[in-house]
């Protein structure tokens, strides 16, 4: 008969109680105990054995699997604990992993245990296995992706029912989409941490975090939206990861999250509400995109089990280690500066309503050796001020960012947002 596995689970939420409701039919898998905040706290489960401390079960000799669906970088010093005690992990932590993946998966490695993570990037959809395996073959050019359903709801909404963001994010946080405090989601660092583990299985290298340029969308309002569509566009919250060469010629990686204007011919652009996608660009594959549920309880949980599985086939096996669980690249990407990446951009200025006003701003745009594709009056304000649009051709960050200073410089413009164009 085989050796049942005993877990340990740190953390029974939504996610840890979804995970002990999916592993209830499987007799071959035995939870131990269950680590939590709060012990009195009534929950959907029954755990026979609870405890406040989790280093109880990083250091229970009958625990052969840890995992971790607690959240936060707490967890660090109780996991490199459970490793060092030859215990496997299985977490869908994306900001531990994001900020101490690479001593984790050091230490690791060095006590010959893996470490499991696939409902850390995209909740239910499976993608770091697939990237891994299946799509092992292909050397990546881009990965793309609506990495967050809090923001992908809030932007719908805004769209769809011309709502200020204010509102969208209140009707969120009312649905439970939202935290109260919303800031992980609403300012990017929630699909920061996903692009960066994306980045460093896709791209094989080691990502430094505080190199990525992060923005959030509170800036968008519902104008931005409307105008947005009007010119063929969707607003969405990119996070996205591409290869290409610095100043120097050197080859590096571009690595950003913020807003941008994604054509309505991307297939990006369809991904509503909570959903979401992801899209990598490789060879011989082509582009090829992911969808699904990015959180909630069953489809997590399904991850982290399906995470658990893997590790229950080998442990009745031989007991190696499976080698596309281990990580196995040291370097660090070299990561470019969002000064010197090169986008196309919408601008939405707010202008004096005189002649020659969007004369000077051509000439500005000009001076910086910006193209532009599209400039377009929107008509007259109550305060007789005028709305501008302008869509540029590719240019230098650094070049658009002198030259909305330099008209910026009287008072008669006002660049109100700046978004960048898919």
């Amino acid at each position: 008969m085989d050796k049942k596995l005993k877990l340990g689970i740190i953390g029974l939420g939504t996610v840890g109680q979804g995970v002990v409701k999916v592993l209830s039919p499987f007799d071959d898998i035995e939870i131990v105990g269950a680590a939590v905040k709060n012990l009195s706290k009534k929950r959907d489960v029954e755990i026979k054995c609870l405890t406040d401390n989790p280093f109880d079960l990083a250091n229970n000799v009958d625990i052969d699997v840890i995992v971790e669906v607690a959240g936060g970088l707490g967890v660090y010093d109780v996991l490199k604990t459970a490793i060092k005690n030859k215990k496997h992990i299985v977490t869908a932590n994306k900001e531990l992993l994001a900020r101490h993946g690479s001593e984790l998966f050091d230490l690791a490695r060095e006590n010959d245990v893996i470490i499991m993570y696939e409902a850390a990037v995209a909740g239910g959809i499976p993608i770091i296995y697939p990237i891994k395996s299946s799509l092992s073959a292909n050397s990546f050019s881009s990965v793309a992706g609506i990495l967050n359903g809090t923001t992908n709801y809030i932007l719908t909404k805004m769209e769809e029912d011309n709502l200020s963001y204010h509102d969208c994010l209140l009707k969120a946080q009312e649905l439970g989409y939202a935290e109260t405090d919303p800031t992980g989601d609403v300012e990017g660092y929630d699909a920061m941490y996903k692009i960066a583990i994306l980045s460093n299985i896709a791209f094989n290298k080691r990502i430094d975090i505080d190199k990525i340029y992060r923005e959030g969308i509170s800036n968008i309002s519902s104008l931005d939206m409307k105008l947005a569509d009007e010119f063929g566009y969707k607003i969405k919250l990119i996070a996205l990861s591409k290869k290409m060469n610095d100043l120097s010629g050197n080859e590096c990686l571009d690595i950003r999250v913020h807003p941008m204007l994604v054509s309505k011919n991307k297939s990006l652009a369809d991904i509503k509400n909570a959903t979401n996608a992801v899209m990598l660009d490789g060879f011989p594959v082509g582009e090829v995109m992911f969808v699904g549920a990015g959180a909630g309880e069953f489809p997590t949980a399904s991850s982290v089990v399906g995470d658990i599985l893997t590790i229950k086939s080998e442990f009745n096996s031989n007991g190696e280690i499976l080698p596309m669980t281990v990580c196995h690249h040291s370097d660090y990407a070299n990561q470019i500066n969002i000064e010197d990446t090169i986008n196309c951009y919408y601008l939405r200025i707010k202008a004096a309503n005189t002649p020659g006003t969007i004369g000077k701003i051509g000439l500005a745009c000009g001076k910086y050796n910006i193209n532009l594709s599209c400039i377009l009056q929107k008509g007259v304000n109550d305060d007789r001020s005028a709305t501008i649009i302008v869509i540029t051709e590719e240019c230098y960050e650094k070049d658009i960012n002198l030259m909305i200073k330099d008209v910026e410089q009287t008072s008669e413009v006002r660049v109100l947002n700046r978004i960048r164009v898919m």
